[in-house]
């Protein structure tokens, strides 16, 4: 064979070679990048002062924006028919409320009554107040109420859920708040709405969380910051008023593809878009939208 015929075959080989590993890699790259937020949310609480001004055209403008689901944060003495209405009318669905902790008494009848006719799949607590916190076992008796709600809700075909703040991934006598409410509270009446931003605040890892209780964080909260501030037992409490560096998500320091890569694990069923306190509200979450409608994981 000649030397001319021996170089072409090679060289026909190699290229077919190549040609394969690129169709098998490129395929590979395809099924591991392929995963997108199908319905991306967004916490009403971000737009609090414009939904005290205009409820229904707020409501029109999130819709607009492109998100699909939107979680309340109050109704603004509408009820639960109204809320519905407005949802409807802008083809929105709405998997969860923020409930205060002293509505989770005499009041929560009442709550999961409202809840039901929104057409709501979740009822969060969003905090303890740091008077409570100062309690004896208060969470131990957090945990207590929680299982207790987490029992109604699932008798009216809801789920339970809790939202964290930083605090609660702070020592308190050698134990983590956090951690006694995953062990305390049953894992299947309570479940986790996991602040991916207050935890990365804290210094705690989520997808440590999400390799030890696989399955129970179905709503996370969606926000970024610039840097990590300072924190100690007394903050957090304000609700973000003194983070100045949060900022739209994709802008910020979180690794969202890593984190979201783990969603599976995690049991991540709601990717809810948060911002405490943004200079300009609807500019911030339109930013954060056009990121996560692009995010590939």
């Amino acid at each position: 064979m000649s030397l001319h015929a021996m170089n072409r075959r090679t060289f026909l080989e190699t290229a077919t070679a190549a040609a394969a590993a690129t169709l098998f890699t490129s395929r590979l790259g395809w099924a591991a990048a392929d995963h997108k937020i199908e319905k991306i949310g967004v916490q009403l609480y971000t737009v609090r002062d414009e939904m005290k001004a205009d409820f229904e055209g707020t409501i029109a403008r999130v819709a607009k924006i492109g998100y699909k689901e939107v979680e309340f944060a109050g109704y603004f003495g509408r009820t639960g028919q109204q809320v519905r209405a407005v949802l409807d009318k802008n083809g929105l669905t709405a998997p969860a409320t923020h409930v205060q902790y002293d509505e989770l008494d005499d009041k929560f009848p009442s709550v999961i009554e409202t809840s039901k006719a929104i057409g709501l799949k979740y009822i969060v607590c969003p905090w303890i107040p740091e008077e409570l916190r100062k309690s004896p076992d208060i969470w131990k008796k957090a945990s207590e109420k929680f299982n207790h709600c987490g029992e109604q809700t699932n008798k009216a075909g809801m789920q339970f859920a809790y939202h964290n703040h930083w605090f609660e991934f702070l020592p308190v006598e050698g134990k983590l708040p956090y951690d006694e409410l995953l062990k305390e509270c049953d894992a299947k009446l309570v479940k986790m709405e996991l602040d991916l931003c207050w935890i990365t605040v804290a210094g705690a890892d989520p997808l440590k969380y999400f390799a030890s209780n696989p399955g129970r964080f179905p709503l996370v909260h969606v926000k970024d910051m610039k840097k990590l501030p300072k924190v100690t037992t007394a903050g957090g409490q304000d609700f973000g008023d003194s983070m100045n560096d949060m900022t739209a998500v994709g802008s910020g320091i979180l690794d969202w593809k890593k984190i979201f890569a783990q969603s599976e694990k995690a049991g991540i069923k709601h990717y809810i878009v948060e911002h405490d306190k943004p200079a300009n509200p609807f500019e911030s979450i339109t930013s954060s939208y056009e990121y996560l409608n692009k995010l590939r994981f």
